[in-house]
């Protein structure tokens, strides 16, 4: 399938369902406008409801991932009576939205990093379900050097690594390398920059030949139950087993398992 261009963020599907999604505004540090919050929300939306798609791998040309919000749009913003309240509560609102459309996507999102990826392009790494990071990648939420809090990464951040690594990373805003990512669990795997590409392609290659159904009850239940008490999340996870033990692809999965041979996925 040819790759389809939108100002600011490539489509690009492949034969195995792996959807690359890449930032395009490389001269300018691939910042989360509006433009770019909005292009990729409708993406990862679309991708979710397309069968077609098995997985996503979000991926970034230039030096940077992401730097995070656009400062000089939201400097901009400003000039209203309100001092910005309405649009800074309207493009905060579009990057959560965004955020969360990646965790609820019921389809497996790969976050590829190159570059430097900070405030909330370091929110949008952490808000991907796996990380590939070059080991010249960095990572940062400074937001305390200008006098801004990264509440909202902070989000997004607390639920990938513990609360003293987030807490140092928020309250410090230094820039941290990707084997420190890594160890922190910010990202799971670290490669040489020009092992990046085929080492998340192997991944996502891994990923894509599942059955989707398996993967979409997966997922779903994983970022449920984490937010949930420990009995009720037992109840929940037991309950989305039944279901899953129920599917016609658990059904031809164990019993290709059982008979040695390659199981032949439905989908459902």
């Amino acid at each position: 399938m040819p790759p389809k261009e939108n100002p600011v963020l490539l489509h690009e599907l492949d034969d195995q369902g792996i959807l690359r999604l890449t930032l395009d505004d490389g001269a300018r540090r691939n910042p989360l406008s509006e433009e770019m919050l909005t292009a990729l929300h409708k993406a990862v939306a679309g991708a979710g409801c397309n069968p077609d798609v098995r997985v996503i791998i979000l991926s970034a040309n230039g030096p940077a991932f992401s730097a995070g919000h656009d400062l000089k749009e939201m400097t901009a913003g400003r000039a209203g009576p309100d001092r910005g309240r309405a649009y800074f509560t309207k493009v905060l609102g579009m990057c959560s939205d965004t955020m969360q459309a990646i965790v609820n996507c019921p389809k497996p999102v790969i976050a590829e990093v190159a570059g430097i990826a900070t405030a909330a392009g370091c929110q949008l790494v952490a808000s991907c379900d796996l990380a590939v990071a070059a080991d010249t990648a960095q990572f940062s939420t400074p937001g305390v050097h200008i006098g801004l809090f990264c509440s909202t990464p902070m989000v997004a951040l607390s639920r990938n690594v513990g609360n003293k690594h987030a807490m140092e990373m928020l309250l410090i805003g230094d820039m941290i390398p990707a084997a420190r990512a890594a160890e922190i669990g910010l990202v799971n795997w670290v490669v040489a920059p020009e092992a990046l590409r085929d080492t998340t392609l192997e991944i996502a290659g891994k990923i894509a030949a599942k059955s989707s159904m398996t993967l979409a009850t997966g997922k779903r239940a994983f970022y449920a139950q984490r937010e949930m008490p420990l009995r009720e999340a037992y109840e929940h996870a037991t309950q989305v087993m039944v279901e899953n033990m129920l599917a016609r692809d658990a059904e031809e999965g164990i019993g290709a398992f059982i008979e040695k041979r390659a199981p032949e996925w439905q989908d459902a």
